[in-house]
């Protein structure tokens, strides 16, 4: 299901919050959606590996890093292991690696910049808090879109209400 941000913009106004355009789309996939999952960390995904591990279920993790350019927190293998796992998008406040695959992954992929070293390995780091960069706060739960034309954030799923308006 296309779900397009200016339309959840039009219909919603009051109930979104827009992503400052500070960030570029890397992903093969460049629309969109899903529940939210929080993390932060800086410089280490061990717990970004453990997260696309498993089941996405159509959900979108959202990886604070901090702003970190020094490390890349999103490689080929984990933005595979994530499209093949059902996660619909990851972002990162942070840099991604190998983004000539991950362009060739059907996964959203949105980042700061790429940066080829490798991350750290230390397991440092916290799930399912809240996280702001990008001008917006977002919270475990709540519904991300993207596509072309950046991205929001939502406290509900609007995508059956912008198929309707």
């Amino acid at each position: 299901m296309e779900v397009l941000t200016a339309d959840i913009c039009d219909a919603h106004p009051g109930e979104i919050e827009v992503a400052e355009p500070i960030m570029r789309h890397f992903g093969g996939r460049m629309r969109f959606h899903g529940e939210t999952v929080t993390m932060k960390v800086h410089e280490d995904n061990v717990l970004v590996r453990k997260a696309v591990e498993s089941p996405g279920g159509g959900r979108v993790l959202i990886v604070d890093g901090g702003g970190s350019l020094r490390r890349a927190l999103l490689g080929d293998r984990l933005a595979t292991l994530a499209a093949e796992n059902g996660w619909s998008g990851v972002v990162i406040n942070g840099c991604i690696r190998d983004s000539a695959e991950i362009a060739g992954i059907d996964l959203g992929v949105i980042a700061l910049a790429t940066n080829p070293r490798k991350s750290k390995k230390g397991g440092d780091g916290h799930q399912g808090t809240s996280v702001s960069f990008a001008g917006v706060t977002i919270r475990p739960g709540q519904y991300l879109y993207a596509d072309e034309d950046g991205w929001v954030i939502t406290a509900r799923a609007l995508h059956a209400d912008a198929l309707t308006s």
